[in-house]
């Protein structure tokens, strides 16, 4: 592994995260199903299990800042479903390799998602999800998220390369948005935070665009 300094966060419910030991990197678990807290695991922290990874990793961010290691590594509690069957020890290579090449910022997801304002194609209308979060059946409101993060007209249209929630980012590309920009994300995943209006999906397809290294608190469009 590299010796530039890494975290791994990890946003977990009730997933087995037991694959993070093949980790030389510290990690920290934030735990919304409460059980490894009880556990008495010294890297979980308890938070409420609301508004889907984003919640996570914006409390993350706003309780850390500024203070990050040059690199971070947000996953969800089980991101090898997204990753096209990788292991631990294959995902974690994998982020060595990215950072020792100095990329900013990387989707572990295997595809990209080009979309609409309204998130669209979608699978919010799959029967097999009915009844899994309150937003189940309703569109994606990317444009609307934007807009209300970056005080702009949307673009029409989003090519997401980190759509599954689980990516890499320097320190820098973190640091370039202010602890304001951070406050006022967390304020919107909070305003939904039974996602019943989708908006933790939106920010799926909106990563790489918090995270773009633009120094205007207007990035350019996709």
């Amino acid at each position: 592994m590299s010796k530039i300094s890494v975290e791994v966060v990890v946003a977990r419910y009730k997933e087995d995260v037991s694959w993070l030991d093949t980790s030389e990197w510290p990690a920290v678990i934030y735990d919304k199903g409460g059980d490894l807290v009880a556990s008495g695991d010294s890297r979980a922290v308890g938070l409420p299990n609301v508004g889907r990874e984003a919640h996570t990793y914006f409390t993350h961010i706003l309780e850390r800042y500024p203070d990050f290691p040059d690199y971070t590594i947000f996953l969800q509690g089980d991101p090898f479903f997204h990753t096209q069957d990788l292991s631990a020890e294959q995902l974690f290579e994998l982020a060595d390799g990215k950072i020792l090449r100095n990329i900013k910022f990387f989707g572990f997801a295997w595809f990209k998602i080009r979309c609409d304002q309204l998130g669209r194609p979608h699978d919010m209308h799959d029967p097999a999800k009915e009844g899994k979060w309150k937003g189940w059946g309703k569109d994606i409101p990317v444009g609307e998220i934007f807009e209300k993060l970056f005080k702009r007209p949307s673009p029409e249209k989003f090519i997401a390369n980190a759509p599954t929630g689980n990516f890499i980012v320097a320190k820098e590309r973190i640091l370039t948005r202010p602890r304001s920009f951070y406050e006022n994300a967390l304020g919107l995943v909070m305003a939904d935070q039974d996602d019943e209006n989708n908006t933790g999906h939106a920010f799926e397809r909106l990563w790489q665009i918090v995270f773009n290294g633009s120094a205007s608190i207007n990035p350019p469009e996709e």
